[in-house]
């Protein structure tokens, strides 16, 4: 799929290529024996990649906000309500035509793992009720076990889409009784959802699975794109004043990173302005198979790691290849997914944070 430079948000690419290597590295420095191997030779690395890496995934939630603020807020005074349930159903759509090649290949490189190398990681078979559960994005809702990592974020990024087009069915009404455009009165309660999580739900561990939790991180990327076509000075006095005070009431690192993401986007207009690597054909290229790669990159793993665990378990060198063989497989993997699955997804079909736009 080609993107002409002028659509192109280099600064968006720039966080999600940073974000989604952080957290394949997180993940291959966290599951599996190649990973142990490796780490009584390089523990301070393995151990940041394990502790610190995963904070990247805040800033997807950010991004995903904006995105999303970005392509519906301007429409909403010529979008009808009934289009709404036909958009949630392109999102799903979206969201699940390779997610489901991915854990197909998950539940395949699990049984192949199983038969070389079996290791205390490798996911079990699957049952036809836990595979159903991953098919609806419930599996963390009625509580089975992942046959992939990463899946909890698909099934969280399809309640928050869901949950913005509730606020804006749930004020469609006052469309009428209120004067003022309908993208303002959704913009508000958006943000008084957004201080909600960042203060109380987001504190409640037990909420984890569903969106409000997270609504905090991805209520800043909605303020973030509506304060990026005004005032920068306005825009990073409001999000410096939200993400100050929930930090203040509580200190969340992943709280953190969400607000210094929302403000990049306020200062960079949008993600227009960047510096001259983030527009490079690299930087691109791993945006627009992100999401691709974030879905592939642990069904490569098992694979990998298993065949690495049958023949050269001991090989501290051996394991650290293993480990670049994977992520480098998993780039590759993630480009073959991507062209046969986003690519031909349909321009008009809704997009998460982790797909190109």
């Amino acid at each position: 799929m080609s993107h002409p430079a002028s659509r192109r948000l280099p600064a968006i690419d720039a966080i999600k290529v940073v974000a989604s290597q952080l957290i394949v590295l997180h993940h291959l420095a966290l599951y599996g024996p190649m990973a142990n191997t490796v780490h009584t030779a390089a523990p301070g690395l393995v151990d940041a990649l394990r502790n610190y890496a995963l904070m990247a995934v805040p800033a997807f939630l950010v991004v995903g906000g904006f995105l999303a603020a970005r392509g519906l807020l301007p429409r909403l005074a010529e979008l009808r309500l009934d289009a709404l349930p036909p958009m949630l159903m392109k999102r799903y759509l979206r969201l699940t035509q390779p997610y489901f090649v991915a854990l197909i290949a998950a539940i395949v490189c699990a049984w192949l793992a199983r038969t070389l190398a079996p290791y205390p990681d490798v996911p079990g078979a699957p049952t036809p009720s836990q595979v159903m559960s991953h098919l609806l994005l419930l599996q963390d809702i009625v509580g089975a076990d992942a046959l992939s990592t990463g899946v909890w974020y698909v099934a969280i990024d399809f309640q928050l889409y869901a949950l913005l087009l509730l606020l804006v069915a749930m004020t469609w009404p006052l469309r009428r009784l209120v004067n003022t455009e309908h993208a303002r009165i959704v913009l508000a309660v958006c943000a008084v959802l957004t201080v909600l999580s960042l203060f109380w739900l987001n504190r409640n561990r037990e909420l984890e699975m569903w969106a409000p939790y997270f609504f905090g991180a991805y209520g800043l990327g909605i303020l973030a794109e509506q304060m990026s076509r005004r005032s920068v000075l306005s825009g990073t006095a409001l999000l410096f004043a939200i993400t100050g005070a929930a930090l203040f009431v509580e200190w969340r690192g992943r709280i953190l990173v969400a607000g210094v993401t929302a403000l990049l986007l306020v200062w960079s207009r949008g993600g227009r302005l960047a510096s001259p690597w983030a527009s490079s054909g690299a930087i691109d290229f791993l945006s627009r198979i992100s999401y691709s790669l974030f879905l592939i990159h642990y069904p490569v793993s098992l694979l990998v790691g298993a065949i690495v665990t049958r023949w050269w378990p001991d090989s501290v060198a051996l394991n650290a290849i293993g480990l670049l063989v994977t992520w480098a497989t998993s780039i590759a993997a993630a480009a073959v997914l991507h062209r046969y699955t986003e690519a031909h997804g349909g321009e008009r079909l809704a997009r998460p944070a982790l797909i190109a736009r």
